[in-house]
């Protein structure tokens, strides 16, 4: 019985074809791959680096303290608190939340406003802490405080123990990227007419970041 080998090398070059292309197929999903985590790191990163290296208005520098070793909010245990893409204000709220602590959260409430159409790019949180021995918190406080209470209206607030990061103590107000990471943090005056400068501060560092970003 004679085999018909005629077809052989027809069968052969398909099947080369086919390997071709799908060795083709698997580089490109790879390279897909790659260039959507490149695009979805790469705003973050240059929002921070456009801080550190001011690559805004020559001469002028971030107004905040940037973190000279970066944390996440899962390395504080605040695993509760997700960024949504979102940047978010963060205010770690002092035990107790006396006048200036109060004041603090007005102007920030302000500053939250005054990002304007970038205002749902941001998320403004509140960070409480359950102590015993709290004699007055923000809860006891906004209901005497009829102003206080519209403006923690606008806050998502969470009951967390307390953070013992020493840059990241109570009181101070910290800013987080989209991804998690708490890039920067501002400390609240305690003169009362310190704390419209204090908003303009944060205002123009949360500005700066939102420009570079593209995500969040």
């Amino acid at each position: 019985m004679q085999t018909d080998v005629r077809n052989k090398p027809e069968m052969n070059s398909q099947n080369s074809v086919k390997e071709v292309a799908k060795t083709s197929q698997n580089g490109n999903g790879r390279k897909h791959f790659v260039m959507v985590c490149i695009a979805f790191l790469l705003p973050v990163i240059l929002a921070k680096m456009a801080l550190e290296q001011q690559w805004f208005n020559y001469g002028v520098t971030n107004q905040g303290q940037l973190l000279a070793t970066p944390v996440s909010l899962s390395q504080l245990s605040l695993t509760d608190i997700q960024t949504d893409k979102h940047w978010l204000m963060v205010f770690n709220v002092p035990t107790p939340c006396e006048k200036a602590c109060q004041k603090s959260v007005n102007a920030l409430s302000n500053t939250y406003l005054a990002l304007g159409k970038e205002m749902p790019r941001v998320q403004a949180v509140l960070l409480n802490y359950s102590t015993a021995h709290a004699s007055t918190n923000l809860a006891t406080a906004s209901g005497k405080n009829n102003e206080l209470e519209i403006h923690i209206s606008r806050w998502q607030q969470f009951t967390v123990p307390a953070l013992t990061h020493p840059e990241l103590q109570h009181g101070k107000v910290f800013i987080v990227d989209p991804l998690g990471n708490v890039v920067m943090t501002h400390q609240p005056p305690q003169a009362a007419d310190a704390l419209p400068a204090f908003g303009k501060a944060i205002l123009a560092d949360m500005k700066k970041l939102l420009k570079y970003s593209r995500i969040g």
